[in-house]
């Protein structure tokens, strides 16, 4: 029985050429980015470019984008610098966020007195705007929106652009985890303001371990992990050169292919649900397909109802 991989919110496969241009990497060109000699040159040259990649891709200077471990690392950076360094008391999220996010901002409120609002979520998962625009309003204190640009598992996703304008109206600094969209939406900082946006390698079919955090430059903000100069004097520790060179080179080919694999998986998407409309009568779907929505995902309900034969 052929077995078929359906988990593509959780992680994606390395893609072969993403692999190919990792492994020089790993074994030809090993030098330690931080030191002076050739083979640190090199390798410190190939993290340069892949940053280059990066912010052209989101529209950033390659002074805005860290490499970070992932996209956990990245949330939680986003969320615990801006307490620290840029006088946030307040965070607005939502219950839908990824566990980093909540968990970060469960710890903020424990270990730092930091008030935690949620904004109310409508159905198909869309989040309600006046909501939020009432949070907004309703407190004084310096304020770190936290929402995610599409649901990790119905696929919703968020106005970047609304959001971004009742947070400039409203001077709340704004953080989105961009995890599941970066590599399958275009998205320009230039042109749509965000203080904080983060990403994962593994999401676009890159390699685990690896992410990045955009933080704008307007924000003055410490290190997250203290060590050494790294990172543009950001976040201590050796770089990992191969897994950077693996996300740029996944960008790279997400970028090049984003409207060709989005056609195809929508076909795919269709596909799917056709079938499962057939065979299924009780079928709810949770993702809205009807309108603009994460392409990459579907998400049904399945009503089994149990029939029962009653014996007199």
């Amino acid at each position: 029985m052929m077995r078929v991989y359906l988990d593509n919110a959780a992680t994606t496969p390395v893609d072969r050429r993403v692999l190919e241009e990792m492994l020089p990497w790993m074994q030809e060109y090993f030098g330690n980015p931080s030191s002076i000699h050739a083979e640190g040159r090199k390798t410190r040259t190939a993290i340069e470019n892949a940053r280059k990649v990066v912010a052209n891709t989101i529209g950033a200077s390659i002074g805005e984008v860290f490499f970070t471990s992932g996209g956990t690392e990245s949330n939680n950076m986003a969320l615990k610098c801006a307490v620290r360094d840029l006088g946030v008391r307040r965070v607005i999220t939502s219950p839908l966020e990824h566990h980093c996010v909540l968990h970060a901002a469960d710890t903020l409120r424990k270990n730092e007195n930091i008030e935690i609002a949620f904004v109310h979520v409508l159905n198909k998962g869309y989040l309600d705007y006046q909501h939020l625009e009432f949070l907004l309003q309703s407190s004084p204190e310096r304020t770190l929106v936290s929402l995610m640009h599409a649901n990790n598992e119905i696929g919703t996703l968020l106005d970047l652009e609304r959001v971004s304008t009742l947070c400039q109206q409203y001077h709340a600094l704004f953080h989105s985890d961009t995890v599941q969209t970066i590599g399958h939406f275009p998205i320009n900082v230039s042109n749509t303001k965000i203080h904080f946006l983060s990403g994962a390698a593994h999401k676009f079919h890159g390699p685990k371990g690896v992410g990045f955090i955009y933080i704008n430059n307007s924000n003055m903000v410490h290190p997250f992990i203290d060590g050494g100069s790294q990172e543009r004097n950001m976040r201590g520790g050796t770089e990992n050169v191969h897994g950077i060179v693996g996300l740029a080179t996944a960008l790279t080919l997400a970028n090049e292919n984003m409207e060709t694999w989005k056609i195809h998986i929508l076909n795919l998407r269709a596909h799917l649900l056709q079938c499962l409309q057939t065979y299924f009568t009780d079928l709810v779907i949770n993702t809205d397909v009807e309108n603009p929505s994460l392409y990459t995902c579907l998400a049904c309900l399945f009503l089994l109802i149990q029939k029962v034969t009653y014996c007199y």
